[in-house]
């Protein structure tokens, strides 16, 4: 048995000591939770506390203190909403109440999960919170992580501290090695980065879901894994929203496309009004230079003057002694102005010319 195996069995020998104790102490149905949790100035945290189910309709609250005896409530489920700095919420099903505490400050280190029995002395069990100004020495990015059945997850747990790393489920068992099983899902433990240890948990089912905590020596970190079904197509469809998730790399892809026949529809149509005003705007314009045309035409056509020319015959006794014996036509030659209002000059257009023929005399 090498080293590392023999600290792995005192480890869980110390582990079982300390539930097996808190059993004899408070009887079958204690309060079980985390021992002591780092948690940074001015940050928040969430402590799962398991209970028993004969404790499912019992009022379980939170008590402020180093001794039981003197703490003092700070939030119960029958008043979820007695103060802003604490919350408190029951998950029967699970048999798990879980308390929040906001705005950590250096007097915030010593609570108790208790379970309020009528006609008896309540069930609790104490926790610590070590609080610091620097980064916590246990520590992980998120309590709340998403997983989907059949697939697998990772928790990243940042230390500072020195002690056995594991996985353990609150309650239940614990994995402390490089692999392992918590009931029927799959554990494996890797430390390839320095202070960082990473859990996998691999072939998730709806069972999974719960709370577990990262632990490293004395210190635990809780974490809540939910497991759901990965969304389809088709859901997305008929809720007609996408829900994105940090670990789906295809829904974003989904999103983009969506996206972007939502922005075709409207260009399409703003490009077909453009067209059709630019095509009525060349109709009328088409239709204003005809009617210009027409108009020239017409005032071209009044500025002609036409005239008939005849001609008379003089009697012998009429005829001027200057004239000769042929006969004169004569005509009215009239200038006619164009109706241009532009035009200042009159052009050789302007003068109607006529023509003057001689016509002989007939005896």
């Amino acid at each position: 048995m090498t080293c590392r195996q023999k600290e792995e069995r005192l480890w869980l020998l110390s582990v079982s000591v300390k539930i097996l104790y808190c059993v004899l102490v408070a009887g079958v149905h204690s309060v079980i939770t985390v021992s002591k949790v780092s948690v940074k100035a001015g940050d928040s945290i969430t402590i799962p506390c398991r209970y028993g189910s004969e404790y499912m309709d019992h009022v379980k609250y939170l008590c402020k203190g180093s001794h039981w005896k003197f703490c003092s409530y700070a939030v119960k489920t029958n008043q979820p909403r007695s103060s802003g700095k604490f919350s408190i919420s029951d998950d029967k099903k699970q048999r798990i109440f879980t308390v929040t505490i906001k705005d950590l400050t250096n007097t915030d280190t010593d609570y108790w999960c208790i379970v309020e029995i009528n006609g008896g002395a309540d069930d609790g069990q104490y926790f610590h919170l070590s609080i610091t100004t620097d980064t916590p020495s246990l520590s992980v990015d998120h309590q709340e992580i998403t997983g989907f059945i059949g697939e697998s997850i990772n928790i990243s747990c940042y230390y500072r501290n020195s002690g056995q790393s594991g996985l353990c489920r609150l309650g239940k068992n614990c994995v402390t090695g490089s692999s392992g099983s918590i009931d029927g899902t799959s554990v494996t433990i890797s430390a390839t980065v320095p202070n960082v240890f990473t859990v996998t948990m691999n072939g998730l089912k709806t069972e999974s879901s719960g709370w577990y905590y990262c632990v490293k020596g004395e210190l635990q970190m809780p974490v809540h894994v939910t497991v759901t079904e990965r969304p389809t197509t088709s859901t997305l469809a008929t809720r007609g929203s996408t829900t994105l998730s940090p670990i789906d790399p295809v829904i974003p892809e989904r999103s983009a496309s969506i996206n972007l026949k939502s922005l075709i529809i409207p260009l399409s149509v703003l490009i077909f009004i453009v067209i059709v005003s630019l095509f009525i705007w060349f109709m009328m314009k088409k239709h204003k230079q005809s009617n210009a045309k027409s108009s020239a035409m017409t005032m071209a056509e009044e500025g002609v003057t036409y005239c008939n020319v005849g001609y008379k015959r003089e009697t012998s006794g009429q005829r001027s002694h200057a004239e000769s014996d042929m006969d004169v036509m004569y005509d009215t030659v009239v200038t006619i102005k164009q109706q241009t209002a532009k035009r200042v000059e009159a052009q050789h257009n302007d003068v109607t010319y006529s023509t003057l023929a001689p016509t002989r005399s007939v005896n």
